[in-house]
């Protein structure tokens, strides 16, 4: 089941990203005093009791604002807005009740969606409580008196924000065809890949807009298997400042990986792969999808013999916090090995939900420990006393040791590479968890 959204909305300065940080339990976004710094969204994954969610930290709201670099923070928070299945309308009790907040407060509630109003900087509620009570003039809830620096009523406002939690969309949960998100930076031709999938299969049914997310789910069949393609390439707006435009996909691809099996990443080969690529992928391949790299454009690329082989050392080198993920080259434009997608995405589902028996992993493990004896420190040994398979997607395992401590991420990683020698596992993550049984005496 996937995540639910939360984004922190409010105009400038208002301390979001201080409250961002302080919810996330370390310092991810910038924090100054001046309005306009966070130009960003940037997101993080929350536990309150037994919840979890995804936070989003956005730019300030200027409404009126003419400014390119505003506007640009505005579109920002519109999208997170979108994607969101609960919005924090964070206020200040220091500055007061401004038109802005009534002109924020007019667009969440535009959105339909759940509205928490959490009031800033009441570092004294004794003596601050009064200001507070000016928020209800919003007509937007019960405000919630916080304070970002100081750390205060965080339980209050996260109850809150959690009662508007669902069990998940019915409807997803139900509907067993595989997910599959075309993820990237912008204008590297995920719509054109769409597009030409769609005109050859032929059998679009309609498009629908998801009602919480700004993706669009569109049904497709291939090779006789029904799937629903996640469209993240979203709204285009014209932009002077390509930097800032590439950072537009980031919470589209929060939002379209949480729901996805498989993620496909779509590279420009015109451009090679970049450390933006290396961030929308690094999304999926924390959240353990399948991953798959289609390089599109290649028709536009002059060739020898040595081209590919090149090309997949330089994503490898990028990439190389997921070497597992399998790639293609194609292009959308002429169709180029545009067939062999489904046949790729096919595999790595079938390697999401490959199940190994506890007999033929614990024989693996024995001949990867007589290979290479487990790492020791100050005259003790690491023991592995055996390992199952817990669960698929990604395919996890657990490691029964007698030091967790010793058990040292290379030799987690030695294990991992044996366990793909077998079974290859190819387009998908593997998840290890180490656990601790003391030796009987």
């Amino acid at each position: 089941m996937s995540r639910p959204i939360v984004a922190i909305i409010g105009r400038p300065n208002v301390g979001k990203s201080t409250l961002f940080n302080a919810l996330a339990g370390e310092r991810i976004s910038i924090v100054k005093d001046y309005p306009g710094v966070t130009r960003d969204r940037i997101y993080a994954d929350v536990t309150w009791l037994d919840k979890q969610f995804t936070m989003i930290d956005t730019g300030g709201i200027e409404p009126d604002s003419k400014d390119e670099m505003l506007s640009y923070m505005r579109m920002q928070a519109e999208i997170a807005i979108n994607s969101a299945d609960v919005i924090i309308f964070l206020v200040d009790v220091r500055q007061g009740l401004v038109d802005q907040d009534f002109k924020v407060a007019d667009m969440l509630r535009r959105s339909a969606k759940p509205v928490v109003l959490a009031v800033n900087k009441v570092d004294n509620f004794e003596k601050l409580m009064p200001d507070v009570y000016e928020f209800y003039n919003l007509g937007i809830g019960d405000p919630i008196p916080v304070s970002s620096a100081s750390k205060l009523g965080f339980g209050d406002l996260l109850d809150e924000v959690v009662k508007h939690f669902t069990s998940g969309n019915t409807q997803e949960e139900e509907d067993e065809r595989p997910k599959i998100a075309i993820i990237g930076k912008p204008n590297v031709g995920k719509s054109s890949i769409i597009n030409k999938l769609l005109g050859e299969d032929r059998v679009i049914v309609s498009n629908i807009p998801g009602t919480t997310r700004d993706a669009v789910d569109t049904p497709i069949r291939r090779n006789g298997k029904d799937y629903i393609l996640i469209d993240t390439a979203g709204l285009r707006r014209k932009s002077k400042i390509k930097e800032e435009l590439e950072r537009f996909s980031i919470i589209r691809t929060v939002t379209a990986v949480e729901r996805c099996d498989v993620a496909v990443l779509v590279i420009d080969a015109t451009e090679g792969v970049t450390e933006q690529d290396a961030k929308i992928v690094g999304i999926a391949h924390d959240r353990g999808k399948g991953i798959v790299i289609a390089v599109n454009k290649w028709d536009l690329i002059e060739k020898d013999n040595n081209t590919v082989k090149e090309f997949q050392h330089k994503i490898k080198e990028v990439l190389s916090f997921m070497p597992y993920a399998e790639i293609l080259f194609i292009s959308a434009e002429t169709g180029q090995r545009l067939h062999r997608l489904f046949e790729i995405i096919e595999v790595v589902i079938q390697n999401q939900n490959l199940r190994i028996s506890t007999g033929v992993l614990n024989e693996i493990l024995t001949e990867a420990t007589t290979l290479q004896q487990p790492p020791s420190d100050k005259g003790k040994r690491l023991r592995i006393y055996y390992m199952t398979q817990v669960a698929v997607k990604p395919p996890t395992f657990v490691v029964f040791v007698n030091d967790k401590e010793l058990m040292h991420y290379s030799y987690t990683r030695y294990i991992e590479n044996k366990i793909r020698e077998a079974f290859g596992f190819s387009g998908t993550s593997l998840k290890f968890i180490i656990r601790e049984r003391k030796e009987k005496a």
